[in-house]
């Protein structure tokens, strides 16, 4: 008697580089799957089963990879959860030779079949992937073919000044495929114009802006952080301020050519902001070149707005800041300390780094490639070194806001000083913490790369980051128990914060 045949999993999938018929009630998609759900049939004798779920990729290229249904695919494959990969054609997978080196590769890993229905071949033979590879070589060759005639179409439609599409700027509408002037729209341009030629000052500008209620062009699309309608910024506004298409222009290759779309703005109007614009942007250069700001781009206030150098004269007496940049038309967004002392805050960093180098001599180059950022906050300031000999370090420093009459906020902190090593290394786990948290690193040990540290190290050090509140403020102001050091503290700490307190206790 003869034995069943092993079952063996298809899961079928299909994909289509544009949008066009997918409306229609029977459409490419439907048409690949049909064709695929017939070629699994005529091999049900060898056990072949289409599985239920569907591995639809809608408007997606197959230039690369970045494709929901195949990442759920892949992930599938990955829980072994089928057997045979079914296609159209092979160039629904990807029209690619790099990526599908990647995909052969996964799908050999997990032995795992590949079939297109209208093409045979066998990859488990060298003449089966020779054929894979001619077939995909022309797939890319046509793929590659297609944009570069697609980018001549843009390029020709530009030069005779057509609009070929993006984002619509604040003033016109799409209209037919053409930019038409929206009337309502294009007095509120007008009027940003004429208010910067006006007021001469970015800082002005938005504050005049926000009392007026003008905010970002509306929009209407499916992801909500680009509906627009928010009020204005100091990129946007340059951005918006140097834009030529408010002169009648269409942008292509560095060069700017007549469009079709009218005017908005007078040409006079435009070029006189441009020269504001301009001698405004040389002025903050020649400002901050004179300055000598030693934590020029490198300090923040605690809310994560950049603080830039600033002075004042009082009586022939010359006085240095660092001033938030919220303050500039935003200072309901400004952290908690939006001012100080320019001297003062960089003293603190200047002796921050004589206890952490004393065999060198601190000079401007040496904050410049020794310190990565400063934060600065009510009752601290935190240091973050540079990779190098520092790489991965942090420091928190306690610190007493001066008054202007010379007097000093009395210290909120405790006489006694931090355990300095245990004070760091929570400040560095944290800052590891916070670094893979953001994505900047993928995992420990791509951290423990850019730290220079074994991953077993790295991995020992975050544990201080799952301190309890309670515990960290102790370590903060130096108020800790006598028994927590680095050395009290367990390899394998307890999460649960009432446990670490009986076992610092």
């Amino acid at each position: 008697m003869a034995t069943e045949p092993k079952p063996l999993r298809c899961a079928i999938y299909t994909r289509k580089s544009t949008e066009h018929g997918l409306e229609q009630e029977f459409n490419s998609l439907d048409a690949q799957r049909e064709a695929c759900e017939a070629y699994i049939k005529s091999q049900a004798s060898q056990g072949w089963k289409a599985l239920p779920q569907h591995y639809n990729d809608p408007a997606y290229s197959g230039g690369n990879l970045d494709r929901p249904a195949l990442k759920k695919l892949l992930a599938d494959i990955e829980a072994g959860k089928i057997d045979v990969v079914v296609v159209y054609k092979i160039d629904r997978l990807t029209r690619s030779l790099a990526d599908f080196a990647k995909l052969v590769e996964a799908f050999d890993a997990r032995s795992i079949s590949f079939v297109a229905v209208t093409q045979q071949f066998n990859t488990t033979t060298s003449m089966g992937r020779l054929t894979l590879n001619v077939l995909l070589s022309f797939a890319q060759f046509e793929r590659e073919l297609s944009s570069e005639r697609v980018r001549d179409k843009i390029a020709a439609s530009r030069r005779k000044g057509k609009w070929t599409g993006g984002t619509v700027p604040l003033g016109y509408e799409a209209r037919d495929k053409k930019l038409v002037i929206n009337k309502q729209e294009a007095e509120t341009a007008r009027t940003i114009f004429r208010l910067y030629a006006e007021l001469k000052s970015f800082g002005k500008l938005v504050a005049e802006l926000d009392h007026r209620g003008i905010v970002t062009k509306r929009r209407s699309t499916k992801v909500a952080k680009y509906n627009g309608g928010i009020p204005f910024t100091y990129g946007p506004l340059s951005y918006f301020l140097k834009n030529r298409v408010y002169v009648g222009e269409v942008h292509h290759g560095g060069k700017w050519f007549e469009g079709e779309h009218g005017a908005i703005v007078d040409r006079r109007v435009f070029d006189r902001v441009q020269e504001l614009l301009k001698d405004n942007t040389n002025n903050r250069k020649v400002r901050r070149s004179e300055s000598g700001a030693l934590l020029q781009g490198k300090l923040f206030d605690d809310k994560g707005n950049r603080m830039g150098p600033s002075f004042s004269s009082k009586k022939g007496v010359h006085y240095r800041f660092y001033v938030s940049t919220a303050l500039r038309g935003r200072k309901g967004k400004a952290g908690s300390v939006p001012r100080v002392s320019a001297p003062e805050i960089e003293g603190i960093v200047e002796d921050a780094l004589r206890k952490q180098l004393p065999d060198h001599d601190i000079s401007k180059e040496t904050v410049a490639g020794r310190v990565e950022r400063v934060i600065i906050k009510r009752s601290c300031v935190e240091i973050t070194f540079a990779p190098g000999e520092l790489s991965g370090d942090s420091i928190t420093i306690p610190w007493t806001r001066s008054l202007p009459n010379g007097t000093h906020v009395p210290p909120t902190l405790s006489d006694r000083k931090p355990d300095q090593k245990l004070l760091q290394s929570v400040v560095r786990a944290n800052a590891w913490l916070k670094e893979l948290s953001s994505g900047r690193y993928t995992s420990v040990e791509d951290l423990a790369i850019a730290a220079r540290l074994h991953p077993k190290v790295v991995r020992q050090g975050l544990r201080l980051a799952f301190l309890a509140p309670a515990i960290t403020s102790s370590i903060l102001e130096g108020q800790q128990p006598s028994k927590i050091s680095l050395g009290t503290i367990p390899k394998l700490l307890s999460l649960h914060w009432s446990e670490q307190a009986k076992m610092l206790s």
